[in-house]
C-alpha cells in the first residue's frame, strides 16, 4: 500500500512514521510552524512546508495525519482548512487524529478503555477533546482518533536529565502512568491505515502502566547511575504543567489496537523500551 500523506505537524510521532512509510513509496508532505524543524522533517522523507505561511495543497492528497495540537481558540488545522477538507472529504481513504489520553481525566487509578466517557480536567484534555468533537463532525471523512499516553523514543526519555543530575522521583502513593514509544505509535498508524475504520478510536498505549519513580529507578539502574532521590509530590518544586499531570491517575487498556488492528507492541512495557534505548546509545 502506497499513498500521499498529508501531515499537519510534523512532530516526532508523524516523523516516525513517515521513516516506515518513505521506503514503500510513499509520498509525505509535512507542516510545521517553526522553521528550525524543516531539517528534521526532511531528514525524514516528507517534503516540509512552513505553515502558517505557505498554504500546504490537498491536491492528490489520499491520506492526512493531524498532529497540531488545539488550543483555547481551537483546532487550527479546522480553523484554516475546514471548508476544503469538507468539501474533498471524499477524496481522502484515511484521516488520523492523534489525541491524548488527558481526555479520560482522573479515575484514581482505575482502567479506562475507548468506551469511557472523556471527563478531562486539565484545559488540554478539554481542548482536545472538543477537538476530537469537531473533526468528527466534518461529514464523511473518514476519521480514525489515537488517545496516545506518554511518548518516549530515541532522543526523548529520562537518560538525558539523569547523566546531568537533575533527575528527581516524584513520589505521590497510587500514581501511575501509562506510556508508548514512538515505534509503537508509528506501528498503530501504519496498521490502522492499512485497514481503515472510519469512526474508531484507539488507545496507544503500552501493557504496564506504572509509577513514574519506577521508570526513572530503573533508568538509572540501566546506566549504572546512583538512585535519584525521593521527593515527596507535596513537596517537590514543579512547574503548574508538570504538577497537573499527577491530577489525573488512571491505567490506560491498548486490547482495540491488538484485537482490532493485530498489533504486536514492540516495547510492551518500560523495561523493554528503556533497554533498546540504551542500545542504541
Amino acid at each position: 500500500m502506497t499513498g500521499t500523506l498529508l501531515s499537519f505537524g510534523h512532530g516526532y510521532s508523524a516523523r516516525a512514521l513517515a521513516r516506515h512509510l518513505v521506503p514503500q513509496g510513499w509520498q509525505i508532505t509535512g507542516t510545521t510552524r517553526n522553521v528550525e524543524q524543516v531539517g528534521l522533517i526532511r531528514d525524514s522523507g516528507a517534503t516540509p512546508v512552513v505553515w502558517p505561511g505557505e498554504v500546504p495543497s490537498l491536491d492528490g492528497v489520499t491520506h492526512i495525519l493531524i498532529s497540531a495540537a488545539p488550543s483555547a481558540e481551537g483546532d487550527p488545522v479546522l480553523g484554516a482548512l475546514r471548508d476544503e477538507i469538507a468539501a474533498r472529504a471524499g477524496q481522502f481513504k484515511w484521516v488520523g487524529y492523534l489525541s491524548t489520553t488527558a481526555v479520560y481525566g482522573d479515575h484514581q487509578g482505575g482502567w479506562v478503555d475507548e468506551t469511557t466517557p472523556p471527563t478531562p480536567t486539565a484545559k488540554r484534555g478539554q481542548w482536545r477533546v472538543l477537538a476530537e468533537k469537531h473533526w468528527s463532525a466534518v461529514p464523511n471523512l473518514p476519521l480514525h482518533i489515537f488517545r496516545l499516553a506518554g511518548i518516549y523514543g530515541p532522543g526523548r526519555g529520562p537518560f538525558s536529565k539523569l547523566k546531568g543530575g537533575g533527575q528527581r522521583r516524584i513520589i505521590k502513593p497510587g500514581q501511575v502512568f501509562s506510556r508508548i514509544h514512538v515505534e509503537d505509535i508509528a506501528q498503530v498508524l501504519g496498521a490502522s491505515m492499512a485497514n481503515p475504520n472510519p469512526g474508531a478510536i484507539y488507545n496507544v498505549c503500552d501493557d504496564e502502566p506504572v509509577p513514574p519513580q519506577d521508570v526513572i529507578g530503573y533508568a538509572a539502574e540501566l546506566q549504572g547511575l546512583p538512585l535519584p532521590p525521593a521527593v515527596p509530590f507535596d513537596e517537590a518544586d514543579m512547574t503548574p504543567m508538570a504538577r497537573s499531570f499527577y491530577n489525573e491517575n488512571k491505567r490506560v487498556r491498548n486490547d482495540r489496537i491488538k484485537d482490532e488492528l493485530g498489533v504486536k507492541l514492540i516495547y510492551p512495557n518500560y523495561r523493554v523500551g528503556l533497554e533498546a534505548l540504551v542500545k542504541e546509545d
